[in-house]
């Protein structure tokens, strides 16, 4: 076999597709071919690998932390928004609360911290709550809620988004609860929220099981309220309402 299909063997595309056109650079030595080959190969495989990742956590869309606007938010919150960015928080199994009112940027946060773990390698699983309910229900009538767990246990990350903005049963509840004990020092979980912990009740019916919940991902967790006066979304609202108002800008242009 020759240099192309050896590399379709071994599952080299980037070799296999690119062999012919950097061979002809007759600029390059033999070593020098040989490790461009090889570092397009491994960049390539790299990038798949991240795309996969992303693919497979299920994110509703895509955020990343350099477009995460720190300067919206007291800087009082800059060190730990460091400290949480190494994603050192994922080896040491450490959780972390997001509180904050809507537009606050939990769910960007959230899902940024999420897209970089996926960038160094780590699997990750992302799940609206109310929508996870749902889920769960089904999975509970199919008596495969034992696979689910055992799957859930082994992300070495997994974001629950937007605890206690839709409320449900308390079969839901008492089955959210599960998971998130189940998965207990087993991995970290990324709670974003709308409810001070005092308000928890609202979502899991029952204070003995809202102290358990919030216990075990409080416990050896990293506790945000990012509430702002205006939320994100409300400043682009108000935005949008005084450029309507104002649309040539004439304020501006009065002497």
């Amino acid at each position: 076999m020759n240099i192309p299909e050896l590399a379709r063997e071994l599952k080299l595309s980037y070799i296999r597709q690119n062999y012919s056109k950097i061979t002809k650079e007759t600029a390059l030595t033999h070593d020098e071919v040989l490790h461009r080959l090889l570092t397009k190969e491994y960049e390539n495989r790299v990038k798949n690998g991240n795309d996969r990742r992303i693919r497979e956590a299920k994110f509703p869309f895509k955020k990343f932390l350099v477009d995460f606007k720190r300067e919206k938010y007291p800087a009082e919150f800059y060190p730990e928004f460091d400290e949480l960015e190494t994603l050192n928080f994922i080896g040491k199994n450490e959780n972390i609360i997001l509180i904050g009112t809507s537009g606050a940027g939990k769910t960007h946060y959230a899902i940024a911290l999420g897209i970089a773990a996926c960038m160094v390698g780590k699997s990750v699983f992302y799940a609206n709550v109310s929508n996870l309910v749902t889920e769960l229900k089904e999975i509970m009538s199919k008596n495969q809620i034992t696979q689910f767990r055992r799957r859930f246990d082994r992300y070495s990350l997994v974001i629950l988004d937007e605890l206690g903005y839709i409320s449900f049963d308390k079969a839901g509840a008492e089955l959210l609860f599960g998971l998130i004990s189940s998965r207990n020092d087993k991995g970290s979980i990324i709670v974003t929220t709308n409810l001070t912990f005092d308000r928890w009740e609202e979502v899991f019916h029952d204070p003995t099981l809202t102290a358990a919940a919030a216990d075990r991902l409080a416990h050896k967790g990293h506790i945000l309220d990012i509430s702002r006066e205006k939320g994100g979304r409300l400043e682009e609202t108000i935005a949008w309402i005084e450029n309507r108002m104002n649309p040539l800008n004439l304020s501006d242009k009065q002497d």
